[in-house]
């Protein structure tokens, strides 16, 4: 390693503890299969002070999904011969169910289970076992959109995947792990711990902030293919150095897993087994992040440079960010700043997307950049000075007709339909609203003249909230904690009147669960 490299890679680990303040963490940055990186600092436990070192067990959460599709692929070389299991596991579903590369792609259709989790009345820290699990994936009866066609990140897609290979091979999915894929490669006491109450060493992970003060956090979800795998910095070590030691071999796992993936039109997706495509730094990536109340988890690799990062955090600052400034401090590189125009468009306001039926809101951010509220988080999108702006392949612009807005990874773009300014006086939409799909309620009350909502069904009664005027007929219900930590995104409630006036129901959503319809019963 050259003197100037390690000298930018020294900046960056002495600043990353100040920066991204927390309990502790841990990173690795490898080339060639060379570790460059090897670091942990802080604390796994600070109230039993159990230091943080690259042996420590962590919660990767996400990150499991490519070792759930590794597993399939392996066990399977020809995922779809397992379709008809999918569609076994959904007996309710109405038209052609997805199959399992849907699944593995994430475009299913399927609503996000832990965001319909919500609709049900789940409390933020509430036990979600087996039980509950099977009975939310069981119990889908429509699709968001046509398997294929679109891209809505579900998390039991993973699930179900994992269900079928335990089924399918009858071995146990931890154990499948361990035999066909830990083992193999090294990672020496990376395991399945489904249960998100407590790490075997003793790793906690925190909620809160520098600021605020860091407590433990509570989990009670049982995580399976979708986020369940837990594994140390040198575990993930090994993972990198396996893929960097079989990226040129198409029939290895990894390169499988990184293949070229495409929707139903032919169109490149920007996700597939397990894993996000994209380009960093004018390198293209494979990269994916993990997210459970108390821990933030991310790793990547461009293969053109043969660079591995891996950034491992218990407390919820952006591992993401921090593995780009490492990846950047490998390359010499600065992140590219764009100042933009300063003046902010005349089209920021709120729409409404026809397609999904989600309030979009385009606001001003800082110079030269606009905020869009559409999604499960906003998203900065940075002014060209022609009039449209964009970041993260999404683009807002002026098109025929109006305003568009473009989704590449999704592959959609759709012309946004203007909403008027809010009415505060139209209040009659307290009431009593049931949802036949999911056998479900949402509630709606006045107090004092002002109007909260929650929602209820068989996992318990949700905490009520603010109800907020977005446009004549349709409010913003919020939904800033959830069952999984990272929350599914503010709702959209749309009225829906009968000729004569009167409210016939609501259509709720938000982009992991879209357009389902609320009747109103009182």
């Amino acid at each position: 390693m050259s003197t100037s490299l390690s000298a930018r890679l020294d900046r960056a680990l002495h600043t990353l503890p100040r920066d991204y303040p927390g309990p502790g963490g841990a990173v690795a940055v490898l080339r060639r299969g060379e570790v460059l990186v090897r670091h942990a600092w802080g604390y796994a436990n600070a109230e039993r002070r159990i230091a943080f070192t690259p042996r420590t067990l962590f919660r990767i959460c996400s990150i499991t999904k490519q070792f759930t599709c590794a597993a399939l692929l392996d066990a399977f070389p020809n995922p779809s011969a397992l379709d008809d299991d999918v569609r076994a596991r959904l007996p309710h579903l109405e038209g052609p169910a997805p199959g399992v590369l849907h699944l593995c792609h994430n475009q299913s259709g399927l609503r996000d289970y832990w965001a319909v989790a919500m609709l049900h009345g789940s409390p933020i820290e509430a036990p979600f076992g087996d039980t509950e699990a099977a009975r939310l994936i069981g119990g889908a009866r429509s699709l968001q959109f046509a398997p294929g066609t679109r891209y809505s990140y579900v998390n039991q897609n993973f699930r179900i995947l994992s269900d079928i290979l335990q089924a399918r091979t009858g071995q146990d999915f931890a154990e499948r792990l361990r035999g066909r894929i830990f083992d193999r490669v090294g990672m020496d006491s990376a395991l399945l711990a489904a249960d998100t109450r407590a790490l075997p060493d003793g790793t906690e992970g925190y909620e809160g902030s520098a600021a605020t003060g860091f407590r433990a956090a509570e989990n009670r979800i049982l995580w399976t293919g979708d986020a369940g795998v837990a594994a140390s910095l040198d575990d993930m070590i090994a993972w990198e150095r396996h893929i960097d030691a079989t990226y040129e071999d198409e029939d290895a796992l990894y390169p499988r897993l990184a293949a070229p993936v495409t929707f139903a039109d032919g169109a490149p997706a920007g996700y597939g087994f397990g894993l996000s495509r994209g380009v960093e730094f004018g390198r293209p990536i494979t990269e994916h992040g993990g997210a459970l109340r108390g821990w933030r988890s991310h790793r990547l690799y461009a293969p053109s440079e043969r660079i591995s990062v891996v950034v491992l955090f218990n407390h919820l600052t952006d591992a993401r960010a921090a593995a780009l400034e490492l990846f950047a401090a490998v390359l010499d590189e600065q992140p590219v700043v764009t100042a933009g125009e300063a003046s902010a468009p005349d089209w920021l306001g709120a729409y409404v997307e026809p397609e999904t039926g989600l309030l979009t809101r385009l606001e001003a951010g800082a110079k030269g950049q606009v905020r869009l509220r559409y999604g499960h988080h906003p998203e900065l999108l940075s002014l060209d000075g022609k009039g449209a702006a964009s970041g993260g392949g999404v683009t807002v612009r002026p098109g025929d007709g109006g305003l568009w807005m473009d989704r590449e990874g999704e592959n959609q773009s759709s012309r946004l339909h203007p909403l008027p300014g809010p009415d505060l006086a139209a209040d009659d939409i307290a009431g009593r609203y049931l949802c036949p799909e999911l056998d479900a309620q949402l509630t709606i009350t006045g107090e004092g003249g002002a109007l909260y909502g929650g929602f209820s069904g068989f996992l318990g009664q949700g905490r009520m909230e603010l109800l907020e005027p977005a446009a004549h007929d349709v409010w913003m219900l919020p939904c800033p904690r959830a069952l999984d930590h990272t929350p599914p995104g503010d709702w959209t409630l749309r009225v829906q009147r009968r000729p004569t006036g009167e409210i016939a129901a609501l259509e709720v959503g938000c982009w992991l669960a879209r357009r389902l319809v609320y009747l109103r019963a009182a």
